[in-house]
């Protein structure tokens, strides 16, 4: 069974930015693929960014370029790098795990956290 916790969420200031972090329970972490998505309030939940095994990562296009995915497998733990964060950046931020190695945006991620509350004011 895995078990994801994230933090690190808070208030930030637009232009600012935030660091968050995923520990997560579990032999099976290093060869997981772990994702980062987030849901706004009245939207759908959405793909924010994913890392493999490998190293490999995606990116949404709306944080391409902002947003850093990292993992330590070490530590059991994924990081979320939020720079340059627009008041569209608010909502909560969820992490994901699953076992295939596909980074692109899929459904079958099958353990998440219970979110992390993430607001940029303008």
């Amino acid at each position: 069974q895995v078990q994801l916790v994230e933090s690190g969420g808070g208030l930030v200031q637009a232009g600012g930015s935030l660091r968050l972090s995923c520990a997560a329970s579990g032999r099976t972490f290093s060869t997981s693929t772990m994702g980062w998505f987030r849901q706004a309030p009245g939207k759908e939940r959405e793909f924010v960014a994913a890392i493999n095994w490998s190293g490999t990562t995606y990116y949404a296009a709306s944080v391409l370029g902002r947003f850093a995915i990292s993992r330590d497998n070490a530590k059991n733990t994924v990081y979320l790098q939020m720079n340059s964060l627009t008041p569209e950046d608010t909502a909560v931020y969820y992490c994901a795990a699953k076992s295939t190695a596909l980074v692109v945006p899929t459904t079958d991620y099958g353990h998440w956290g219970q979110g992390t509350q993430v607001t940029v004011s303008s």
